[in-house]
């Protein structure tokens, strides 16, 4: 029995392939699996957790993940025969040349280390990349996956979240301040605008409306228009994934009321003046 597991299946100078090799891998990838499998649903699977512990249990995940891939491969690359120090030092020049031409990979590979690390950016935070917003759906090692307003997934290399200027909307709190520019006549009554743009924000259920004066919703008078006077109704929401569809809605209460209340809201206007020309 022993001889049937020692027989040469493929033989290529000193490299051996035997039955007793073949199961030593099978038993390591699966072991590797279940491994993954177990600590996957004790850490992510688990029921109770809030968006904030799901992410940080998550990173964890993602780089035991790693780690326990490069051990299992490590292992069978030994177990094989061969010799990994050999594997390196041969490998040293090929990987030099290929090192300038995957720059990009590494980085983004690099960065992802990074944003599982230091967790700036976790599963399930709304960010904005080059003007797209979306929230992080996974954090992988090389790139990351956005789902957008649009219902779409984005795939964004790692990289643009370390070197580029970006937007995490969610970084340190969950309510964020949006503004809505509406402009009025000048015939208009200000007290009774104001009053109304008020009272349609808080009409919208996703707007804050906590005694605290800094999320209450108000009204700024930004200027003096040419055409009209120019009013930015300011509100603070926790819902800002869908913070253009809750302004959308708000709009439609604003447009209605206005005409109720017999507001105008202006056309552009301007004065052309005729010159005669002298005889």
């Amino acid at each position: 029995m022993d001889d049937f597991w020692q027989q040469t299946i493929i033989k290529a100078g000193s490299f051996i392939i035997t039955p007793a090799k073949l199961v030593g891998l099978v038993a390591v990838f699966t072991i590797t699996w279940l491994l993954l499998l177990l600590s996957k649903k004790l850490l992510i699977h688990k029921t109770g957790l809030n968006a904030t512990e799901k992410g940080v249990r998550s990173s964890v995940y993602h780089l035991f993940k790693y780690l326990a891939w490069i051990i299992a491969i490590s292992v069978s690359i030994k177990l094989l025969g061969f010799n990994v120090t050999i594997l390196v030092a041969g490998s040293a020049a090929l990987m030099v040349g290929l090192g300038f031409g995957l720059q990009n990979i590494f980085s983004d590979i690099i960065s992802g280390v990074f944003m599982l690390f230091e967790r700036k950016v976790k599963e399930g935070d709304i960010m904005e990349v080059d003007n797209i917003v979306g929230k992080v759906q996974t954090i992988n090692l090389r790139t990351s996956v956005l789902l957008t307003r649009d219902g779409y997934n984005i795939i964004v290399p790692n990289h643009k979240f370390i070197t580029e200027n970006v937007i995490n909307w969610t970084h340190q709190a969950l309510d964020r301040r949006f503004h809505i520019e509406i402009g009025v006549s000048y015939e208009s009554d200000v007290d009774k605008v104001t009053k109304i743009l008020i009272d349609c924000a808080l009409a919208q259920p996703e707007v804050l409306r906590d005694e605290v004066a800094l999320n209450k919703p108000f009204v700024r008078l930004q200027q003096f228009g040419d055409s009209s006077l120019e009013f930015h109704l300011i509100f603070w929401t926790a819902d800002i994934f869908r913070a253009e569809q809750v302004k959308s809605e708000i709009r439609y209460k604003i447009f209605k009321s206005f005409q109720e209340n017999h507001i105008i809201i202006p056309f552009p206007q301007r004065d052309i003046h005729l010159i005669q020309p002298s005889v």
